[in-house]
């Protein structure tokens, strides 16, 4: 009978895939099977020198890093990029993150980490969207990868302007100094798995990074669901 009903809600309330916008099978979660098969996945993981690793040579001390998807503009991960940050698509994230930390802990790859700590949003923003996205993304990770997620370790110090129109340098300007760490001796030694939603230039990750670095005795890796090489 059950089923029946939720066969008849399904009718009325469709369940849209977040990446194309059709209607949902029953069997299918958030995203299409059509569009699950044609996102374009790096397998930057299995590649340490891996295009997002490059992004930080030089600038910022990283053990590993990797993205899951490429971001390019009009593409599928764009639009669930889009529905996770501006739709309230909070699970989304905890959604692609889980499936993202499962093909992780089965390479083999990441391994050690002790911590996942997502990049944090300012406050004024997190009230304004009720999540942050990078949590979220998180949260996946942590369940798939068996780690404990610190939401509140790293914290923004003030608000920034948004990076989507901004030079590579720009951007660095617009975040440096950005962030700071709370109870620095709770992570001293510590193998930190650094979780951001897209990396472009590598901005926002290399402030968080060397904020990190405070502790003198740290061990940074950076996953992001995205990356984006413009």
């Amino acid at each position: 009978m059950l089923k029946y009903l939720n066969d008849l809600a399904g009718l009325v309330y469709p369940k849209l895939c977040l990446a194309c916008g059709r209607s949902l099978y029953r069997h299918e979660v958030m995203v299409c099977n059509l569009c699950w098969l044609a996102l374009p996945r790096t397998h930057f993981h299995r590649d340490p020198e891996n295009p997002v690793s490059r992004v930080f040579w030089g600038r910022a001390r990283l053990e590993e890093a990797a993205a899951c998807y490429y971001y390019l503009r009009g593409n599928r991960v764009q639009r669930l990029i889009h529905n996770l940050k501006y739709r309230g698509e909070e699970e989304l994230g905890a959604f692609l993150g889980e499936k993202y930390g499962k093909e992780i802990a089965e390479s083999g790859a990441f391994a050690g980490i002790d911590l996942i700590i997502p990049v944090p949003l300012h406050p004024a923003k997190l009230k304004k969207r009720g999540y942050n996205q990078s949590e979220a993304i998180a949260r996946g990770l942590g369940r798939a990868m068996g780690r404990e997620t610190v939401p509140d370790l790293l914290y923004r110090c003030r608000a920034t302007e948004t990076q989507t129109r901004k030079t590579r340098y720009n951007r660095w300007e617009n975040v440096n100094n950005l962030f700071d760490v709370k109870d620095v001796e709770s992570f001293r030694g510590k193998h930190l798995l650094l979780v951001d939603d897209v990396v472009t230039t590598g901005a926002t990750a290399e402030a968080c990074v060397h904020a990190l670095e405070k502790s003198g005795d740290v061990r940074v890796s950076l996953l992001a669901l995205a990356f984006s090489s413009r």
